[in-house]
């Protein structure tokens, strides 16, 4: 239990910031560029347009019961999240953060799962002419960067257990 005074990060309301940008960002997709209109952010390198992914990340597919595997698991995903943002150290901010965030994106895009049919919202497109990175959106970027910063504060973590004299 966190001492008095010390501010505890909450996992739920970073989860809801993440999925109210991703939803927001989203109904403006399917709106601004549901008639297949592309928008130049920078040129070419980083271009707006609608993509529905009914797979997971980088367009893995599992074949018919996609939707549903990729549904259970982002319930997983949650799940477990929320476990390790209740178990972490009330001091670490790091990854009481980054759990939060990486929660709020897999829940951004199980929400997708469940209202969108033809599958995730996707529509950040970045890359050159020839060479494109998989379209993404909020959710895959909350995902991603909260992973990044996740896998550090556990390497943090592992640092200074094996730095600390053995008891």
């Amino acid at each position: 239990m966190p001492s008095a005074g010390r501010r505890v990060v909450p996992f739920w309301g970073l989860v809801a910031i993440v999925v109210a940008l991703d939803r927001v960002t989203k109904v403006w997709a399917e709106s601004a560029l549901a008639d297949g209109r592309v928008i130049a952010v920078i040129g070419q390198a980083m271009q707006l347009r609608l993509v529905h992914n009914p797979g997971a990340a980088f367009g893995i597919h599992v074949g018919p019961w996609s939707r549903w595997v990729f549904l259970v698991i982002a319930v997983g995903a949650v799940w477990l999240l929320h476990r390790m943002s209740r178990e972490a150290e009330p001091g670490d901010v790091l990854r009481r953060w980054s759990v939060g965030i990486v929660a709020g994106g897999a829940a951004g895009n199980l929400i997708d799962r469940i209202i969108s049919a033809p599958g995730v919202v996707d529509f950040i497109d970045i890359g050159l002419p020839t060479m494109r990175w998989p379209t993404f959106n909020v959710a895959d970027m909350a995902v991603s960067c909260g992973a990044v910063v996740l896998a550090f504060s556990l390497w943090r973590e592992d640092a200074r257990r094996t730095a600390a004299p053995p008891a």
